[in-house]
């Protein structure tokens, strides 16, 4: 079973690494904090350790399981390059995503050094997307440490969005994806902002996805922007509705929990 998501730009999240720290302004109402806290007042088995950095081995296979193709957020609930992640984890991550050939995987991190850092040593098949987050203009450097990675698809996720970006740089990008803070204490987003990052990415002929206004009451907000809603994504490069080739053995059986 996967974990189906209501993210508006994927379908699914497997997450076999919890928990993660602030690195940057963009993390200050980080959902995935309150999220897991939530959790583990549950009594939830995967949060067990709250928002620490926890490896859950038992289901760094799981997507070999689920026959029928989708597109996977990785580690929604964490960041596969924190530094606390080992590199061989890292690696047995990136292997089962390569033999998961059927579906596509986006994966997105705050820790682009340690990424530029480690890339080389990574497989990096055509159904494993890699991008970084950026959340206002001194953060742009990320993007320059994606753009030296071989990853068939590179992204941009500017969200939250909270503060202008004067200069958004996009060789080598194949996507970028906007939106504002929502929840408690959520920032507001200038439209004028968003603006000048679609008019960049028309320029460029950069598929332009706009996630949300956000605020604390996110679906009342809405997602149109100067009256449409904005859903472009690189479809070319999904991967296509085809059944698995699973092992002849068929896939090892390990517990249906991923979030």
């Amino acid at each position: 079973m996967s974990q189906t998501s209501r993210i508006e730009w994927t379908e699914a999240t497997w997450n076999p690494v919890t928990g993660c720290n602030k690195v940057s302004p963009g993390c200050k109402h980080c959902y995935a904090e309150r999220m897991a806290a939530r959790l583990q007042a549950m009594g939830s088995f995967r949060y067990r350790n709250g928002f620490e950095i926890t490896l859950q081995h038992d289901i760094v296979d799981l997507p070999l399981q689920w026959k029928q193709p989708r597109v996977i957020f990785v580690n929604s609930m964490s960041d596969l390059f924190h530094k606390d992640v080992p590199v061989d984890f890292i690696k047995r991550v990136f292997a089962t995503m390569e033999k998961a050939s059927w579906h596509t995987f986006q994966i997105l991190t705050k820790r682009s050094d340690r990424l530029a850092e480690i890339a080389a040593g990574l497989p990096w098949p055509e159904n494993v997307w890699m991008g970084v987050s950026v959340e206002a203009n001194d953060y742009t450097f990320r993007i320059h440490d994606l753009q030296k990675v071989p990853a068939a698809v590179r992204f941009l996720s500017v969200e939250p969005l909270i503060g202008p970006i004067k200069d958004l740089p996009l060789k080598g990008i194949d996507w970028v994806i906007v939106g504002g803070e929502s929840g408690p204490g959520a920032r507001p987003m200038k439209a004028d902002w968003v603006r000048k990052i679609r008019r960049k990415c028309k320029l460029q002929r950069v598929p332009f996805f706009f996630k949300q206004w956000g605020g604390r009451n996110k679906k009342a907000a809405g997602r149109v922007l100067d009256g449409k809603t904005w859903d472009e994504m690189p479809v070319a490069r999904i991967r296509q509705k085809q059944k698995p080739q699973l092992p002849k053995d068929g896939p090892t059986m390990i517990p249906a929990l991923a979030g």
